[in-house]
């Protein structure tokens, strides 16, 4: 599986981005997609999450809204009000494991990340 991110850009505070994820390779009925952050010094931290049939999803901020299409192989990550704290390099991923994994172990292919910088 291949995994390419785009979306990135420098923002406003407030301001809002659309992340986008393209997946091609290997097709599954039951991946996860999972989009991370990292800042510099700091360990990747889980962002949101979405099953395949989009039965399950989940965001750790509700500023953030995740979703996918299926038929296109692409994912997506709508960040609204956006904060400086929120500057960051966002990576898509994907985990074939249960749920809605959170930890970054759990998860087998990475895209190589966008950056996202929100000006105060």
């Amino acid at each position: 599986v291949q995994l390419q991110a785009s979306g990135g850009g420098l923002v406003q505070a407030g301001g809002s981005l659309r992340l986008s994820c393209a997946a091609s390779g290997r097709a599954s009925s039951n991946d996860v997609m999972g989009w991370f952050r990292q800042t510099p010094g700091k360990e990747r931290e889980f962002v949101a999450g979405i099953s395949r049939t989009r039965s399950l999803t989940y965001s750790v901020d509700s500023r953030f809204t995740i979703s996918r299409d299926n038929a296109k192989n692409l994912g997506y990550l709508q960040m609204n009000s956006l904060k400086p704290e929120d500057t960051a390099n966002y990576y898509c991923a994907i985990s074939f494991e249960a749920g809605i994994p959170q930890q970054q172990r759990q998860y087998d292919y990475w895209g190589q990340g966008t950056q996202v910088t929100v000006s105060s």
